[in-house]
């Protein structure tokens, strides 16, 4: 699934908030623009952080996961070359 080309470095993804999660009700679930791939979740330590409308990046894959920039709604990011 990582391998799939919508994880690329540069791609918009989806936070998803999941509670009706029955192992943490204040899940935030990582998944492709498209919402068809789930790739993993936003780490439990961070979540308290998220006002709701962030957007999130893929950055790079490393180690069998992925690195991704969650910013505000309004920040503007540039596309990787």
């Amino acid at each position: 699934m990582l391998d799939d080309a919508s994880f690329d470095p540069g791609r918009r993804l989806a936070l998803v908030r999941e509670p009706e999660n029955e192992y943490d009700p204040n899940a935030v679930a990582i998944w492709n623009e498209e919402r068809a791939l789930q790739i993993g979740y936003v780490p439990r330590e961070v979540v308290p952080e998220l006002t709701g409308d962030e957007q999130a990046i893929s950055l790079w894959r490393v180690d069998g996961g992925l690195r991704v920039l969650i910013a505000p709604r309004d920040a503007w990011i540039g596309t990787p070359r």
